[in-house]
């Protein structure tokens, strides 16, 4: 029996305030209107943003709100306008978007869409300004046009990939938000050769994903920075084959490691959000063509401070929002490199809990204890 064009009752995790568990309610969400889609999520995952806002650390804390940006699922139903879309296709919703309309989106070189870039603030659809979820009448906010903590929910058309049908859904959903970032900083931006060297500073999901592309790019030496010692074994899977604890030394990290490397680094990839980081990336790559790429969100007063004599000796540094990936262009190819065994995802994910279980994976990750947990929303 066909949903399509009627509300349908669902549980969501609502998060009523900030850093209270999650509370499992039936909700209604709303068809979707002109170019929207509603999907049925099947797996969905828990990334660290969703963390740092329901803790309210965020820009405008929001509430009710459903969290959720990394998952899997089929398409129930599409409103008006949409045609590249159609119920049953599998697909991965993105916090991002990619309208094809816009300057940026015409441009190789940006994936920034004008429309549909990345806006923490909105708790509403672009549409109309309305939520399309409520309980008793009464609105639920939405997270990152994509709030996957729930059973269906409605996304803008533009913030959906299309994906191989074949993909199994409880693994390539990490791909739509953190190893993306990581991978795609590394293979896309920082582009190292075949034998080179490469720091990565912070080793959490999206620094190994980092790893993984600097491994699969060939890097010869993969150096991790990490404050944390106790990250450095699991990120030998990732092919991190030196380690560098700033604690342990009385100076400098970047002196450490341009020591370590005769004078720095080819690359070097950041994904803490440490303005101090940020500048050891950049202060440790080599001179004449080391390459450091930012990728960690920094606080909103951080200054990155270094002398200008550092670009004159012709070091350069780039900035990467989502890997340069163009969510509905690209993410069905990096599915496909999945598929052809030339990206390995499986040891991105460490736990996997049933929806009903779902603030047992906040205390995974606040704990330490997990790269990537898995919700399955049908247990």
């Amino acid at each position: 029996m066909s949903t399509a064009g009627q509300v349908i009752k669902c549980r969501a995790a609502v998060a009523w305030e900030a850093g209270k568990p999650l509370s499992i309610e039936e909700v209604e969400v709303a068809p979707p209107q002109k170019e929207e889609v509603r999907l049925k999520i099947l797996f969905t995952s828990l990334c660290h943003t969703d963390v740092y806002f329901w803790e309210a650390k965020g820009q405008h804390p929001l509430f009710p709100r459903i969290y959720g940006h990394e998952a899997g699922g089929i398409v129930e139903s599409v409103g008006e306008g949409v045609t590249d879309l159609q119920p049953g296709d599998h697909v991965l919703p993105v916090f991002t978007g990619e309208c094809k309309e816009c300057r940026h989106c015409k441009s190789e070189e940006s994936n920034m869409c004008d429309l549909l870039r990345i806006n923490t603030d909105r708790g509403t659809m672009l549409s109309d300004g309305k939520s399309r979820f409520s309980k008793d009448g009464k609105p639920i906010y939405h997270f990152l046009g994509t709030s996957t903590f729930s059973e269906y929910t409605v996304c803008h058309v533009g913030s959906v990939a299309k994906i191989n049908p074949a993909a199994p859904l409880e693994k390539v959903c990490v791909l739509s938000c953190g190893i993306c970032t990581g991978f795609g900083a590394t293979v896309n931006v920082a582009k190292p050769k075949k034998g080179s060297s490469v720091a990565i500073f912070g080793l959490g999901a999206v620094g190994l994903a980092a790893a993984e592309g600097a491994r699969v790019s060939g890097a010869a030496r993969i150096i991790g920075v990490d404050l944390n010692s106790n990250r450095f074994e699991e990120a030998k899977k990732f092919g991190v084959n030196e380690f560098v604890n700033p604690k342990d030394h009385n100076k400098p990290v970047q002196e450490v490691i341009a020591e370590m490397t005769d004078g720095g680094v080819d690359r070097s990839v950041e994904c803490t959000g440490s303005v101090q980081a940020m500048i050891s990336a950049f202060e440790c790559v080599h001179d004449g063509w080391g390459v450091a790429v930012l990728v960690g969100v920094p606080n909103k007063d951080d200054a990155f401070k270094t002398h200008p004599v550092n670009f004159l000796n012709e070091r350069t540094l780039k900035g990467t929002f989502y890997g340069n990936y163009k969510p509905r262009s690209d993410l069905p190819g990096v599915v496909e490199m999945y598929m052809n065994k030339e990206l390995e995802v499986d040891k991105f994910i460490t736990h996997s809990v049933p929806f009903a279980e779902i603030n047992k994976a906040f205390d995974l990750m606040l704990s330490g204890q997990s790269i990537r947990c898995i919700i399955r929303m049908e247990d």
